[in-house]
């Protein structure tokens, strides 16, 4: 079966617009804790189940032969060759206390490739989309609410603008922190915005230099990171300071100095 990355980029669009709202009524009602997950601050509500129960029941309808991968339940395995990469809510921590960062993202690989992707960000609606397409320049269509997106313009070290994250392991966090210490003397300034979806949105829509962050998930970074790319940037998994992966993100211009600048502060294992 063939089907257009376009045509996945709506379907995911219509999708993450209808998760976005309800996401949006939970968090009109209040929110709570419904269980935890690797530590005691990696929290799960009851409006990540409901965005991913709502996510697949209306992915599967549509499309009832792909595979679904989400976040917070149980793998779906389809046949035709079509997967769907689902975080119901990249950001929770950020939902649980208010703080307006959070979004739904999906991304649809075919036969291995992520081919399209929507990252909607659930507090301020606004929605960005990409997927690939061979007969447009850069090999693919990545925009914010239909305005084409694009990476900042070189810049040197000293005056990049970068984003991480942290880890729920506290034993990784303070790996990290001593990394981020090290770095923070070297670059203009760094940024913490808690979702991994939007950091990749960001830099594509060029507001970061880069974001580097260990012990994200392919949920988190499918469908933001092929928005980067298509926008100008590169993005790479290397094996973290932490043992475990740490993505890395930036403009494809000045994106090897970045990755020095990394390696040279302790992100990695390299």
């Amino acid at each position: 079966m063939t089907v257009a990355p376009e045509e996945l980029a709506a379907l995911a669009l219509a999708t993450a617009r209808e998760a976005a709202a309800l996401v949006q009524e939970h968090a009109g009602r209040g929110v709570s804790v419904a269980a935890t997950k690797s530590s005691d601050v990696d929290v799960v509500t009851v409006a990540d189940r409901a965005s991913e129960e709502l996510i697949r029941a209306r992915l599967l309808a549509a499309r009832p032969g792909d595979s679904v991968l989400g976040e917070e339940g149980d793998d779906v395995v389809g046949t035709s060759g079509v997967r769907w990469i689902v975080d119901p809510i990249d950001g929770t921590v950020n939902f649980l206390y208010g703080l307006q960062e959070y979004a739904v993202s999906i991304a649809a690989e075919v036969d291995g490739e992520v081919v399209a992707g929507v990252v909607l960000d659930a507090a301020n609606g606004r929605a960005y989309v990409g997927y690939l397409d061979a007969a447009r320049p850069g090999g693919g269509v990545a925009t914010r609410d239909g305005e084409p997106l694009q990476v900042r313009g070189p810049a040197p070290v000293s005056q990049r603008l970068l984003a991480t994250g942290f880890s729920y392991s506290a034993e990784k966090r303070a790996v990290q922190a001593a990394a981020t210490a090290r770095l923070l003397p070297l670059v203009r300034d760094i940024r913490r915005h808690g979702s991994c979806a939007l950091e990749l949105c960001h830099v594509a829509e060029g507001a970061l230099d880069g974001y580097v962050e260990e012990g994200v998930n392919l949920w988190d970074h499918a469908a933001g990171g092929l928005i980067a790319r298509i926008a100008g940037a590169r993005l790479v998994v290397l094996p973290g300071a932490g043992g475990t992966d740490l993505l890395a993100c930036g403009p494809h211009h000045g994106f090897e100095e970045l990755l020095e600048l990394i390696r040279s502060v302790g992100f990695t294992r390299e």
